[in-house]
């Protein structure tokens, strides 16, 4: 074996540990729970970078978009079809703001928070309609709490 090959080999052997610790949590988007939960379940994910989310349509008529200007700079943004599963990998860190589309003013949104919250202050100063906005005040209560 040449030298350059036993190079890439090693290479590739001493990244997998750190390729396979990358996680993914699952989030339900659920319209009315055993439990009486509503909305994203669970409403705030915790990440690293290269981390994703699997939003679950587990019930009709919700999906997963994320909200122009509560993203970390130059993340790219998603969007989720109707009543589908998606899951999207998250490389950049700070704080997404995310919402369903269709309930959106009723509050229908949520958070994943990457490594740090930098951009915290710019996406709390997006202005949100309806119930969104006491949601996502609740929210960030929670996120504020957490040390990181």
């Amino acid at each position: 074996m040449k030298k350059s090959s036993l190079l890439n080999a090693l290479i590739i052997v001493l990244c997998l540990p750190f390729i396979a610790h990358a996680k993914t949590v699952d989030v339900k988007m659920i319209s009315n729970g055993p439990n009486g939960e509503r909305g994203f379940v669970p409403a705030v994910v915790y990440l690293h970078s290269g981390d994703s989310v699997h939003f679950i349509a587990q019930d009709f008529g919700h999906n997963a978009v994320s909200i122009p200007g509560m993203l970390p700079e130059g993340a790219k943004p998603f969007a989720g079809q109707m009543s589908q599963d998606l899951t999207v990998r998250f490389s950049k860190a700070g704080i997404y703001g995310y919402k369903c589309l269709p309930h959106y003013f009723m509050g229908m949104v949520g958070l994943v928070v990457v490594d740090n919250k930098n951009n915290e202050q710019a996406v709390k100063n997006i202005e949100q309609p309806g119930a969104a906005k006491e949601a996502f005040d609740k929210l960030f209560s929670q996120v504020d709490q957490k040390k990181f």
